[in-house]
């Protein structure tokens, strides 16, 4: 029943607001909309949105960049390139706000302390932008989306009289650090995004930067002021919790977690790689295993790299374990009888691994924990395995 109401107010809120443009009174508000984060992953980092409200004119909207369209031709193709185009969409607020709530996610809303000249600007800027030919943008999830489009708006229409303020920033973060802040640790989703983006992310953000998040794009309007007549007001003149929600502790089973399932994996792997060495054996289906697994997700990786447009995938060191190459490979470590040349291709395989330690301890790139002992295995078997191969079997 929960379901069906989340989903009934989510297609209310995509009915586009049939009302034109029209000019805004004295009593008109313009403010910054941030939801916090829902259930699932695509929705663990927050939502920011503009809402323009003025009940002089009856006008109660919310802009909103985070809207894209199902009916995309190749929509699933374009997602994966990183081509999809999102788009702005304006709808009611009242419906909006419902659709939140029904998800049990926190709502803030902060007002900014706009002139009326200023006000007239955002909301011209908004629903120009708002139009068919304007409305299409090509989403990053690090410097065009949702929440960045918050702060660009209001840099575009303030110029520089608008001040971003960096004290309220206390520590440096990587963008990676910054993401898994909003992940649970140990969940099959904070590691799908280690392995999936590379080193890009790897840097320092810069503090402006941090506001490809919400939470981020609502502290640095707390913290920004606008220079007027020589003298600096506060961006924000108040700050209302619209819906304060039920927080939820993080349900997970350790038993199902990333870091157990591959340390089950890893441990298996140097059980049978132990059994073998004491037999003078060689478990050739689990080195056939290894290395058509560990190719295919190479594969996967060196696509997201090399055959998208997402920004944040590129330079992915994850690919020295998943490496591509084995897929052409493991066939043949699985027969009977193996070429004296896979001795040497196992050697580059465990160099690559230490390749890998040797970016992970200087911060080259940072890999996922859970991933540990399954490298730890890998090196095991890829050992015993320049030992073993070019003997007879």
């Amino acid at each position: 029943m929960k379901k069906n109401y989340i989903l009934l107010f989510l297609l209310l809120i995509t009915i586009a607001v049939k009302a034109q443009y029209v000019s805004l009174s004295e009593n008109s508000e313009i403010s910054i909309l941030t939801i916090g984060p829902g259930a699932e992953l695509y929705d663990k980092f927050g939502h920011s949105a503009f809402r323009i409200k003025d009940s002089l004119s009856g006008v109660d909207v919310v802009f909103n960049y985070g809207v894209y369209d199902f009916n995309t031709p190749n929509f699933y193709t374009k997602f994966a390139q990183g081509k999809l185009l999102y788009q702005l969409g304006v709808s009611y607020y009242q419906p909006f706000f419902e659709s939140y709530v029904a998800q049990n996610r926190w709502i803030k809303e902060q007002t900014l302390n706009l002139t009326e000249e200023e006000k007239d600007a955002v909301s011209d800027f908004l629903w120009n932008n708002a139009q068919p030919e304007n409305k299409k943008y090509k989403y990053d999830f690090f410097y065009d989306n949702c929440a960045t489009k918050i702060r660009d708006v209001i840099q575009e229409v303030l110029g520089k009289d608008l001040e971003f303020k960096e004290d309220h920033i206390k520590e440096q973060f990587t963008f990676r650090e910054l993401i898994q802040k909003n992940l649970v640790a140990n969940s099959w989703g904070s590691l799908g995004i280690d392995v999936a983006l590379g080193a890009v992310i790897d840097r320092k953000a810069k503090p402006i930067e941090y506001q490809f998040l919400p939470d981020y794009v609502f502290k640095g309007a707390a913290n920004a002021v606008i220079h007027r007549d020589s003298q600096s007001v506060p961006l924000v003149k108040e700050t209302k919790v619209l819906y304060e929600n039920t927080p939820h502790p993080p349900s997970g089973n350790f038993l199902l977690s990333p870091l157990f399932i591959f340390g089950i994996l890893g441990l298996t792997v140097i059980f049978v790689t132990y059994r073998d060495y004491k037999k003078g054996s060689r478990s050739r289906f689990l080195d056939a295993a290894i290395l058509f697994t560990t190719g295919l997700i190479g594969i996967f990786l060196l696509l997201l790299w090399f055959a998208t447009d997402h920004t944040a995938t590129a330079n992915n060191y994850n690919l020295l374990w998943a490496f591509p190459i084995s897929i052409l490979v493991f066939w043949a470590i699985g027969q009977k009888n193996v070429s004296p040349k896979l001795k040497r291709y196992s050697l580059l395989l465990f160099l690559l691994l230490i390749l890998l330690t040797i970016h992970w301890i200087t911060g080259v790139q940072v890999f996922a924990l859970a991933l540990l002992p399954l490298l730890v295995g890998l090196g095991v078997r890829y050992v015993f395995l320049m030992g073993f191969i070019g003997r007879t079997e």
